[in-house]
C-alpha cells in the first residue's frame, strides 16, 4: 500500500513544524481556574478538566502547567499530604467516586498532544482563601514547629532542613509515580514581605536562624536565606534527573530579578525580598527552563517587557529554555455599562499579541506561558481567538531538550493499509524495542497540501486511521520524539493507488 519514498523526491519531504512551547497556567489555589468551586461532584470536575484540555488542544497550545500543590495538600492521590480542599471543599476528604486527578489530566493530556507540567508550591502552607479546618495529616498539625504564621497565610519555614526534605518528597513521589513532562515551581520563596502600618514585619524563622548559627553556620541572614532556597533549587534538579532524566524542570522567577538589571529597571527586589537568586540558578544549570513572569506592557520603561526579555536572554549562557510569562488574564472586555471602557489597569488583546511577537522576534526565546486558563476559556477581551487566528494559526511542537536526551531514537516502524469500510488507511507504527516515543509526527499530503498531527502512542503499537471518503493521502511522513523531544530520523512514505 505504501513504499519508501526515493531520497531525490522532493514531494516526500513535509514542511518542518514549528518548535514553539506554548503554555498555559491552570490554577488551582482559590479555585482561579480548576475547579471552578470546591466541593463538585467527581464528574464535574471530570467534565471540567476535560474542556481545559480540549480548550488547550483547540487554541494550539501544547503544554499545560496544572498546580497540584497549592498549599501543603494535594490534588491527586498523596500517602504524604491531605487531599485539598480546593478540590473537595473539606482539607483531607477524598473526592467521591474516587478517583486521581492527576493520573487523568496527565492520560488525557497525552492524547490531545499536550505535554503536562505538574505546579508545585515549595513553602506556602495555608492560603487565605482556605475555609475548612486544617487536616489532621497537614504539616502544621504533624510538625507544628516546621510552619509559622506570617501574615494571613501560614508558611514552612525554608530555614529547616525537614521542610525542604518534604518538598523534594512531595516532588519525587510524583515524578516517581505519574508520567508527567515536567516539574514547576512559581516565584513563591520565602514570602512576599507582609507591611503593617509600623512597617514590614519580618518573616518568623528566628529558630531556624539559630540553629543554623549554633551549628557553625557563618552567612550573614539574607545569605543564609539564598541559600536555603539555592539548596532546594539545586537538590530538586539533581533528585528529579536521577529518578527520570528526562523530565524537565522549570522556575518562574519574578520578572525582575534585582532593580537596574537592566540599567533601567525600577521596581520590587526578588533578590532582596523573596531571597531568590534566579541568576544564579540558570548560571549553574539548575533548571532547564525559565519562565520569569514579565507582567508589564510593552511601552513602561521602568519596568520594560522587550528590555526584561532581552536581559533573561542574555543570561542564558548554556541555551537553556527561554519561555516568558505573560499576563494574558489582564486583557478585559468592555465594562458591563456599555460604555466601551475596560477596566483602567486592563490590557487590549493586541498587547499580549505584541509580547508574542516580540518574543518570538528574539533568538533566545522559544515560547510564552499565559497565565491563566481562564483568558482562554472566557476569551476576554477577544484574546484568545486573536491568538489562535493570529500567531497560533498552525499546530507547534515543544522545543527539544537534547541534554535531556541520551541519544536520538531511531526511526519508527510504520506499516499502511487500505481501509476498504472506511475508504481511508490504517496506519501502524511503534518503535524498535527497548526504545519507547513520547510521540509520532504525522504528516500527510491530500490534494496537494499537507497536514500535521501529534499522536500519543499506547501500549504496543499505535493504530491510527485516516478517513478521506474517497481522497487518500499520496504523500505520508511519520517522525517519532522521544520524552525530551528530540526527533527521530523521518519515515517518508509514497502511498500507492
Amino acid at each position: 500500500m505504501a513504499v519508501s519514498c526515493e531520497s531525490a523526491d522532493t514531494s516526500c519531504a513535509a514542511p518542518d513544524v514549528q518548535r514553539e512551547f506554548r503554555g498555559v497556567w491552570v490554577a488551582s489555589v482559590s479555585n482561579i481556574d480548576w475547579p471552578s468551586k470546591p466541593g463538585l461532584s467527581t464528574a464535574e470536575q471530570k467534565a471540567e478538566l476535560l474542556a481545559i484540555l480540549d480548550r488547550t488542544q483547540a487554541q494550539r497550545l501544547n503544554a499545560v502547567i496544572l498546580q497540584v500543590r497549592p498549599a501543603a495538600d494535594a490534588l491527586y492521590k498523596s500517602s504524604i499530604e491531605p487531599w485539598s480542599e480546593y478540590l473537595t471543599g473539606r482539607q483531607g476528604r477524598a473526592p467521591s467516586p474516587a478517583w486521581d486527578p492527576l493520573a487523568y489530566a496527565v492520560d488525557q493530556a497525552h492524547r490531545r498532544g499536550l505535554e503536562l507540567h505538574t505546579w508545585f508550591n515549595p513553602y506556602r502552607a495555608r492560603h487565605p482563601s482556605a475555609k475548612s479546618p486544617l487536616s489532621k495529616r497537614h504539616l502544621a498539625n504533624t510538625a507544628p514547629a516546621l510552619v509559622k504564621k506570617y501574615g494571613t497565610h501560614l508558611w514552612m519555614d525554608p530555614g529547616e532542613s525537614a521542610v525542604r526534605k518534604r518538598t523534594l518528597r512531595v516532588v519525587l513521589d510524583v515524578v516517581k509515580r505519574y508520567d508527567i513532562d515536567g516539574v514547576h515551581l512559581d516565584d513563591y520563596f520565602y514570602p512576599y514581605k507582609e507591611r503593617t502600618a509600623d512597617g514590614t514585619t519580618e518573616f518568623p524563622d528566628a529558630r531556624s536562624r539559630k540553629k543554623y548559627v549554633a551549628a557553625g553556620g557563618t552567612l550573614s541572614r539574607d545569605d543564609w536565606r539564598r541559600e536555603n532556597v539555592n539548596t532546594l533549587v539545586r537538590e530538586l534538579n539533581e533528585q528529579i534527573h536521577a529518578a527520570k532524566p528526562w523530565v524537565k524542570f522549570g522556575v518562574s522567577p519574578f520578572g525582575i530579578w534585582r532593580p537596574g538589571y537592566p540599567e533601567q529597571i525600577k521596581g520590587f527586589d526578588a533578590y532582596e525580598q523573596l531571597y531568590a537568586d534566579s541568576k544564579l540558578w540558570w548560571a549553574n544549570n539548575w533548571v532547564d527552563y525559565f519562565t520569569p513572569q514579565l507582567y508589564w506592557p510593552i511601552a513602561k520603561p521602568e519596568q520594560s517587557y522587550p528590555a526584561l526579555m532581552r536581559w533573561w536572554g542574555e543570561q542564558n549562557a548554556t541555551d537553556r529554555h527561554l519561555w516568558i510569562g505573560l499576563y494574558t488574564s489582564r486583557v478585559r472586555a468592555s465594562t458591563p455599562e456599555g460604555n466601551g471602557l475596560a477596566p483602567a489597569n486592563a490590557w487590549t488583546a493586541g498587547e499580549i499579541l505584541a509580547q508574542v511577537d516580540t518574543a518570538r522576534a528574539y533568538s533566545r526565546v522559544s515560547g510564552t506561558v499565559h497565565f491563566s486558563m481562564k483568558a482562554f476559556l472566557k476569551d476576554q477581551g477577544g484574546v484568545a481567538t486573536q491568538l489562535k487566528t493570529r500567531p497560533y494559526r498552525a499546530l507547534a511542537l515543544v522545543p527539544p531538550s537534547p541534554w535531556l536526551s541520551s541519544h536520538p531514537p531511531a526511526a519508527p516502524v510504520v506499516q499502511v493499509k487500505k481501509n476498504e469500510a472506511t475508504r481511508g488507511l490504517s496506519i501502524t507504527m511503534w518503535m524498535p524495542k527497548p526504545q519507547v516515543a513520547r510521540w509520532y509526527l504525522l504528516q500527510s499530503r491530500t490534494g496537494g497540501v499537507w497536514g500535521s498531527r501529534l499522536v500519543a502512542p499506547r501500549a504496543g503499537a499505535e493504530e491510527i486511521s485516516l478517513n478521506g471518503d474517497g481522497l487518500l493521502p499520496d504523500r505520508l511522513v511519520v517522525t517519532a520524539l522521544d520524552r525530551a523531544g528530540v526527533a527521530s530520523p523521518a519515515v517518508r512514505l509514497t502511498v500507492l493507488p
